[in-house]
Parts: C-alpha cells; structure tokens; sequence
C-alpha cells in the first residue's frame, strides 16, 4: 500500500458533497489538504472541522474553476512548502435543468461546459507538469454514470461526464510514459447537494429525486477515492462506476 500520510491532496469544489467528503477522508488517512472552491465561508468551516477531528493541515483558497487566469494565479501562488501536489481530486461539477436540448437555456450550458469541462482542464493543466516533473501524482477526475450512459432531458450534462471520461483516458495515454496516474470516478446516485442546484434550490423537488432509495453518500465515493490513491505506484485503476445497489443504470432505478 502507498501510504498517503503527508502527501499533499489538492481538492476543488471542497465546500460540499464529495470534495467535502474526500477532504475528511484524506484528513484521517495523514494527508495535508488544500481546500478550493467559491464559498470561502464553508472552506473555513470544513478546515476547522479537519484541524478538530483529525489535527489536519489545510490551506484555503477561493477560487472559481471556470475562471482561468484565477486558477493559473491560485495554483502558482501557492506556497513553497505547498506547491508539490501528490493527488488532485478534479470534483467541481454542477448541472442546471431537466430539459430538452430544444427548450433548454444556451446560457445554462456555458456554466455546465465551462465547469465541467473547461474547469477540470484549467485545473489539470496548472497541476500535472508539476507532477510529470516530480516524477509522482495521481490525477482523480470526477465523471458520472451520465459520462457512460445518456439519459433523456440531461444531454448536454451528459455529454460534459461522457468529456471527462474521455479526457481522462487521454490523460492516461498521455501520461503513459510517466509514473502519474489518472483515474476517472463514475458515481451513480449520490445525495449532495448537486439536485439543489440543478434544480436552483428547490429543495422539495431535489428531495424526490432520492426518496424512496438508499442513495450513495459522498463519503461512499471518498473513501473509494482514497482506497485507489493507496494502491502500490505501479497500479492505476482507470474507471470506476458506483451506484447504489437498488440503481442499475443511469435510467433503471428501484424505488422503495
């Protein structure tokens, strides 16, 4: 196992669901964390949360991935004794609507785009010479299960998820010739915050997305994440498709 006490974990979208959950689990496996995401109040909170539970050493940034001078900024700013990032957990990631590419709003798919596409390679590009050069990294990019199956009225989401499955395995390829790896995780039905959004804060209407079926916690994907980023350094484990075990494809669910 490759131990990851002291390593640097750089995670983006930290201030909930996922990037929140993947921050606490690194947190109790040694790991020092750099939070990022826009809500700097809920980071704060997060890294207080890590430095009680776990005495973790965090550092806070602000920074909007589909901002790209930002990134650049954020990312070379860092610290001297922050700057040689072992993991990168690529997490922020939203959708807007259920609506047919026909009756769907153009300016709703250029924060979807701009994020879960253009954002993870913003990101990606300020982070993986760094690790090339070093000669060690392991880049954890966020797909879903929308990046292997389309289903109706979530197109142009689906579409970003099918990006960065293939986006990672370019990075695979790529990278192939170097000891960083690159793994694309595929969750299924996870309950964060990701419905309120989509819906724009209807919490009701996020709620019956889950009701009825015991769905995937972000801490169910963290500790998977974690789990990969300890393999031996000769191991990469490319994808990984979780769903809950009453989901059996991105349209087939039994509810209760």
């Amino acid at each position: 196992m490759n131990s990851l006490k002291g390593k640097t974990v750089f995670i983006t979208g930290a201030s909930a669901g996922i990037g929140w959950a993947c921050a606490e689990s690194f947190a109790e496996a040694g790991s020092r964390i750099i939070l990022t995401a826009r809500r700097e109040n809920k980071l704060q909170e997060l890294a207080k949360l890590l430095d009680e539970k776990y005495s973790a050493e965090t550092l806070i940034r602000k920074m909007d991935v589909t901002d790209k001078d930002e990134v650049r900024t954020v990312i070379g700013g860092l610290p001297e004794d922050w700057k040689n990032l072992d993991i990168l957990v690529n997490n922020s990631g939203l959708a807007f609507g259920m609506n047919k590419i026909h009756e769907s709003d153009p300016d709703d798919w250029d924060v979807i785009i701009d994020t879960n596409v253009k954002g993870m390679l913003y990101v990606a590009r300020a982070i993986i010479p760094g690790m090339v050069e070093r000669g060690s990294g392991h880049v954890f990019n966020l797909g879903s299960i929308a990046g292997h199956q389309v289903y109706p009225n979530g197109s142009v989401y689906c579409s970003t998820k099918f990006a960065v499955n293939a986006l990672t395995q370019g990075m695979q390829m790529e990278l192939v010739d170097t000891p960083v790896r690159a793994t694309c995780i595929s969750p299924g039905m996870v309950e964060t915050e990701f419905s309120e959004v989509r819906f724009r804060g209807d919490t009701q209407k996020a709620a019956k997305v889950y009701k009825g079926i015991d769905a995937l916690t972000g801490t169910d994907i963290a500790e998977i994440i974690v789990f990969i980023a300890g393999r031996p350094k000769h191991v990469n484990i490319n994808d990984v498709i979780i769903m809950p075990t009453n989901q059996a494809s991105a349209i087939i669910v039994h509810k209760k």
